[in-house]
Formats: C-alpha cells, sequence, structure tokens
C-alpha cells in the first residue's frame, strides 16, 4: 500500500462491496464530515491536534456498513460483548497522532461507560497508511492478540512518547515486552508471518473498500465519524444507536445487522484497555 505524502489520506479508491457500499462510500470519504488530515504544508501530521469535524449524530446510517461487524466471539482485537447493541469500528494506525488522541483520551472512558455495562462493543481495524514502521506496529499488535495481550500492546504503543522512539522491529518487541507477551520468540516469528501479513491486509483492504482515507476512522453502527472528536460526538453517537436498538426490540435488528452465531457469549474484556 502506498504511504500518504505527509497527510493522514491515502490514494486507494474504494473497492466495491455492493451497490449500497458505493453510494456509501463517498460518504464515508467522509462527504459528511470535513477531512481529518491537516493542511499538506504541514511539516509534522502526526502530531498536529486533531481537525475539527462537524458530526450530525442524528444522520447518515448505512446499514450495509452496519454489516462489517464482525461479532466473534474469538476476535482477538476486539472488547466488549458480541452481541453488543451497538459496535464501534475503529480503523487506525498506531504512528498517527489523532489515533493515539482517542486511545488515550477517550477509548478509555468509552469502554468504562459502555462496554463494561454491555452496551458496546469495540473492533479494532489495522489501518497502517504511514509506511513499514505503521506495518511493523499492525503487525505486531496482531501478533501479541494471539497471546491475548493486543490491548496491553495497543496501550503501550499510544502511550505519550511512544511513537517519536518509533516501530522498528526491535521496539516492537520491547513494546510487547512491555505489554506482557509471554513468549517473545513466537511472538517474532508471529510478527513476520503470513497470517499477520494476510490479517493486516484484510482490515486495509476493507477500509479503503469503504472509502476511508485518513485515521483514525469509525463506524458506529453504520455512521461514520472521522477523526478523534470530541467524547460527546461518541456518546451521542453510541446513546442514538442503543436507542435505535431498544426500539427495534432486540439487539442486532435495524442498523445494527445481525450478531453472529453463537454471539450470546461475552467476548473476552480487556484488562489493558488504552489509558
Amino acid at each position: 500500500m502506498p504511504t500518504p505524502k505527509k497527510s493522514t489520506s491515502g490514494s486507494k479508491k474504494p473497492l466495491v462491496y455492493g451497490a449500497v457500499i458505493v453510494v456509501a462510500a463517498g460518504l464515508l470519504g467522509f462527504a459528511s464530515y470535513k477531512a481529518t488530515a491537516p493542511d499538506s504544508s504541514s511539516t509534522d501530521t502526526s502530531t498536529a491536534p486533531a481537525a475539527e469535524v462537524s458530526a450530525d449524530p442524528q444522520a447518515g446510517i448505512y446499514p450495509e456498513l452496519a454489516k462489517l461487524a464482525r461479532r466473534d466471539t474469538g476476535d482477538k482485537l476486539a472488547v466488549g460483548r458480541a452481541d453488543a447493541p451497538v459496535v464501534l469500528i475503529e480503523y487506525a494506525d498506531f504512528k498517527c497522532g489523532y489515533c493515539g488522541k482517542f486511545a488515550r483520551d477517550t477509548e478509555p472512558e468509552l469502554i468504562k461507560e459502555y462496554v463494561e455495562d454491555g452496551t458496546l462493543r469495540i473492533e479494532w481495524r489495522n489501518f497502517p497508511i504511514f509506511g513499514e514502521e505503521s506495518e511493523n506496529a499492525a503487525r505486531g499488535a496482531w501478533a501479541a492478540g494471539q497471546q491475548d495481550r493486543f490491548w496491553e500492546f495497543h496501550a503501550a504503543a499510544y502511550a505519550e512518547g511512544a511513537k517519536e522512539k518509533g516501530f522498528g522491529k526491535d521496539r516492537v518487541k520491547a513494546l510487547a515486552q512491555e505489554a506482557g507477551v509471554k513468549d517473545l520468540a513466537r511472538f517474532m516469528m508471529d510478527l513476520d508471518g503470513e497470517a499477520a501479513r494476510a490479517a493486516v491486509a484484510k482490515d486495509q483492504e476493507q477500509a479503503y473498500g469503504i472509502g476511508a482515507t485518513s485515521t483514525p476512522s469509525f463506524l458506529i453502527n453504520g455512521r461514520p465519524i472521522a477523526g478523534a472528536q470530541p467524547k460527546e460526538t461518541f456518546t451521542q453517537a453510541i446513546e442514538t444507536a442503543a436507542e435505535q436498538a431498544k426500539t427495534a426490540g432486540k439487539a442486532g435488528a435495524g442498523t445494527t445487522g445481525a450478531p453472529a452465531k453463537g454471539s450470546e457469549d461475552t467476548a473476552k474484556d480487556s484488562e489493558g484497555s488504552a489509558k
């Protein structure tokens, strides 16, 4: 995948998932929201503050996009019940300053307020767009997940000052150790393995396919939100989606998409959520 030139925007065109997705992709491009990428003249886009974005949680819901929620009880890169009425999908890059802002300032509060009470499920998608080191971190996150340490790795990689140290192979290994990954030899093998590359590529393809061109990008029950928005933007979107699901009469109805088989089980909660 090509690396954006000093921007959080990629150059891939949306892929075709279906007629509705093609229409929605333009809006997830995000026509309903201002781009999160800073001005191209910026010398350090990954550390610039999040751009202000207009987001109306009462509009812009696309059922076909809601169906991208995996609701897989075995998903190592997710937190929350698989049958939660609301699913937030996050497409992010570990070198992205905006993503780090969300991980440190907003996500922990969303987990405490909505994941823990069963309302929300968060599903991570690796969307590395800043080149080789982004790819290293993405595969490292996946590899840590194979030993049930994804969220701990996520927290370590998004800690203040972490990205400034880079994400070379040795640094990624150090982050895995910090995250409590027990078998570092297996971790390094997984890091460079085909399974990790395939998993990251699948997430990237999905992100580009729905028209996401900046990080972080989100879907909340099929509603696109771009950028590290204030907590209130997510809160309103989550509560609106939860109320819609309640009105529909059951989790997974209406705009939420049908829960996966076995979704009555609870996905493993994270003790190492971003802080």
